[in-house]
């Protein structure tokens, strides 16, 4: 009778957004997970199901690594958000600000009848708010511009972290099969 090889594997679940499932997947793969499926999940979002053997010898170490680069993943994801964030706040509340003085000149021109200076004033003012509005978004690609500048070689540092991180990572899986 032949004899079988009995593994017993541990398994896990983690959700990512949809942009982010190749790194993903080549994080949990450097880690000796491997990917068993895939789902969709909530909004803009992807279900990796993963398994990995149990008797790995070197698992705490791998799973300390694994900490450290999820850590390392969120960070740069925070990064490339808060490139736009600033920004957009920005834009949201000067846009506000723009349609209020707009909607002030329309105001203006409307309530006030048989007035030749409220009319003037009106259509000046909603000029003025047009032009405010249509600034809006040049001011918004120059503070994009200006934080990307600023925040991109921080990115690509932790990006070289995470690939040593993961190389790491490589590193124990393949001294466990020598």
């Amino acid at each position: 009778m032949q004899e079988k090889d009995f593994v017993t594997y541990e398994y896990k679940t983690v959700s990512v957004k949809a942009k982010d499932q190749t790194k993903a997947m080549d994080l949990y793969e450097a880690f000796g997970w491997e990917i068993t499926g895939t789902s969709a999940s909530a909004v803009e979002g992807v279900t990796l199901s993963l398994k990995r053997d149990r008797r790995q010898k070197h698992r705490q170490e791998l799973n300390k690594l694994e900490r450290q680069a999820e850590e390392m993943l969120d960070t740069i994801n925070g990064l490339q958000r808060s490139k736009t964030l600033g920004a957009s706040v920005f834009a949201y509340l000067f846009g506000v600000a723009a349609a209020l003085v707009l909607g002030g000149g329309m105001c203006l021109t409307m309530l006030i009848e048989n007035s030749i200076p409220a009319l003037i004033g009106g259509i000046a003012l909603g000029v003025v708010g047009l032009a405010l509005c249509g600034v809006n978004y040049l001011i918004y690609s120059k503070l994009v511009a200006k934080k990307t500048k600023e925040v991109l070689p921080v990115i690509d540092d932790s990006e070289e972290k995470l690939a040593n991180i993961l190389e790491k990572g490589n590193e124990l899986l393949r001294a466990e099969i020598i």
